[in-house]
């Protein structure tokens, strides 16, 4: 289990991973008749400071039985997983979740900033019932400098819940749901740029158990793959910035169970004994890669299908998609240290992507005859080489005031809406108003400078002071003149076209600042 700086965290909860998803209720799946009463599961929220509503849960889809008391959900952090769920009746489920910010090592002497759900990289495992009605307070700590929300793919609403959970630092957001459907889920950061928010580490598992409960099993771990893109090389020493420009190449540095180099070897390897049936639940959190999920001498006996009730057998090495998840369960006959690895194999021996399995108990020479060989694998070698780049399309250099609004806000909605909101308005004590902006508007060049390079540290915006981050955005020229026109010329604000001379003249001004400066001498 890797565990980050900031813990232990002020999370409620018992969270885990599993799901065989086995019988459903009667009449689980039907559709509603007609004459039949129309279950009322509306979604509430609260993030703008006003009173949260009480959770009702009468009216809630009958086919799982009378939604019976309330409890606090115990989350768990990787590879760990809470005990099984023992009632036989849907319950008001209350979810603490909490975001943290920090920096932490990702690598040996290498450190990333992370952004998690829960103080972990995957973020805490949920473990609910069927028929269970979720009450779900998402947290966003006063020192974060992001906004974040939440997708849950195992709710049924707008955006999974993204809709209802976009917090700012230091607010709580509360929004509720029924979980209708068995299954192994994923649940993510949704906010803009999504896929950023993703690679930086904010994913997690979220388990529907079946009305009926799981198979029995000795021991259930949570592994979670998640892609990270750097600036410096696999191993590069210090603290590495994300690079937006690999992710979009999809060519990450470093592939990784659980967050970081080494989660899961030596003495945080999982264990087990001889004889005992293991359960594995397995997600992954992408953002861009699929992963070829295997471990090294043993065979699934049962493997949930994406984590659904779909259940096939005698799997070698199953596919888990981006944003995805699989359950595999197996019986340990022989001892020995088994290795957990992404097949595509590359990304085991070079980027990161290594676990171990330590089984422990008494040989079985009928199994399998030799001398246990417990040593870890070694890197076979750092190189990375370079994919080429492709020849871009030719843009115009020179746009129209109307093309150039057109196409900014296009940008800005993809790439600036969130902080900044629709208007322009910003959130109060969080992210500076575009709208009427004295610091944006009285320094044209700094505002191209802050477009091309992002921004770090504290400003004053209309007498206001802010100390947030904006991160710098991989955009080509044409969309940052495209934007920084919108900007400028929108919600009262009265500036002209940004043209690419004024692009190209602030891309020169900050290589001149980057630059070493010469020694003088004699």
């Amino acid at each position: 289990m890797y565990q980050f700086k900031k813990l232990p965290v002020t999370l409620l909860g018992l969270a885990v991973m599993a799901t065989s998803l086995m019988a459903l209720p009667p009449g689980h799946g039907e559709p509603v008749k007609s004459g039949d009463p129309v279950p009322s599961v509306s979604l509430t929220a609260s993030n703008d400071g006003s009173a949260i509503q009480p959770l009702i849960t009468t009216g809630y889809d009958a086919r799982f039985g009378e939604v019976i008391g309330e409890e606090k959900a115990v989350l768990t952090a990787p590879p760990l997983v809470p005990a099984p769920i023992t009632r036989n009746h849907p319950t008001k489920l209350i979810v603490d979740l909490e975001v943290l910010e920090f920096v932490s090592p990702i690598a040996d002497g290498v450190d990333y900033t992370f952004w998690t759900f829960g103080g972990t990289v995957p973020g805490s495992f949920i473990r609910t019932r069927v028929g269970d009605v979720v009450e779900f307070n998402l947290h966003n700590d006063p020192s974060s400098k992001m906004p974040h929300n939440i997708d849950l793919h195992a709710v049924t609403g707008p955006g999974g819940g993204a809709a209802s959970s976009f917090t700012a630092p230091g607010h709580t957001s509360q929004f509720s749901f029924q979980v209708t459907n068995p299954g192994l889920y994923v649940y993510h950061c949704a906010t803009a740029p999504v896929g950023m928010h993703i690679a930086n580490g904010m994913y997690g598992l979220i388990l529907v158990e079946p009305a009926k409960g799981m198979t029995p099993v000795d021991k259930e771990y949570y592994i979670m793959q998640g892609d990270f893109y750097t600036e410096g090389a696999y191993g590069e020493a210090g603290l590495q910035p994300f690079s937006m420009k690999k992710a979009l190449q999809e060519i990450p540095d470093y592939v990784l169970f659980n967050g970081s180099v080494g989660a899961m070897v030596g003495d945080k390897a999982i264990t087990a004994e001889v004889g005992e049936t293991v359960r594995l639940y397995v997600g992954n959190g992408g953002p861009n890669l699929v992963s070829s999920f295997h471990v090294i001498g043993e065979i699934f006996d049962n493997l949930y299908v994406e984590g659904g009730d779909l259940i096939n057998h005698n799997v070698q090495t199953t596919l888990v998609p981006a944003g995805g998840s699989a359950i595999a369960e197996f019986k340990v006959e022989v001892p020995g240290t088994y290795i957990i690895v992404d097949h595509s194999i590359f990304r085991t021996f070079n980027k990161g992507s290594l676990g171990m399995l330590k089984v422990s108990g008494p040989e079985d020479l009928t199994v399998y005859s030799g001398k246990q060989d417990d040593r870890i694998y070694q890197p076979e070698g750092g190189a990375i080489q370079e994919v080429p780049k492709g020849v871009t399309n030719e843009v115009p250099r020179d746009r129209t005031m109307e093309k150039r609004m057109e196409l900014g806000k296009r940008a800005y909605d993809a790439n600036c809406m969130a902080c900044h909101q629709a208007n322009g308005a910003g959130i109060a004590g969080a992210f500076p108003p575009l709208a009427k902006s004295d610091y944006l508007m009285d320094d044209r060049d700094r505002a191209v400078d802050i477009m091309l390079e992002g921004l770090i540290g504290k400003i004053t915006v209309n007498g206001v002071d802010y100390d947030s981050i904006m991160p710098k955005l991989s955009m080509s020229d044409d969309d940052a003149a495209n934007t920084l026109t919108y900007v400028l010329n929108s919600w009262g604000n009265k500036g002209a076209v940004v043209t690419r001379d004024e692009i190209d003249a602030g891309k020169a001004r900050i290589a001149k600042k980057s630059a070493p400066k010469e020694q003088g001498g004699h």
